[in-house]
């Protein structure tokens, strides 16, 4: 499972850095939807991560406010999970 969560974290991370790039040249960008599936299904942290060390999606309140708390829970289920 740790493996599982470890690949999701580094597929959101670069996912975010991706779009960020991707926006910066005013090209085809991935789907907000797209992120925010890979957050829920175990890479939220990567992704609340990636969106402060890249400044991306940072002026957007569901993005700065709900991957940090999913990234919290994911983060407390595995911890009930290992115990």
């Amino acid at each position: 499972m740790l493996i599982y969560v470890a690949i999701m974290n580094i597929i959101s991370l670069f996912t975010m850095w991706i779009d960020k790039r991707k926006a910066r040249k005013k090209k085809w960008r991935i789907p907000e939807g797209r992120i925010w599936l890979f957050a829920i299904i175990g890479g939220a942290l990567g992704a609340t991560i990636g969106m402060h060390v890249f400044r991306h999606k940072t002026k957007h309140t569901l993005f700065v406010i709900g991957l940090p708390v999913i990234a919290i829970i994911q983060c407390v289920l595995i911890i009930i999970y290992y115990k």
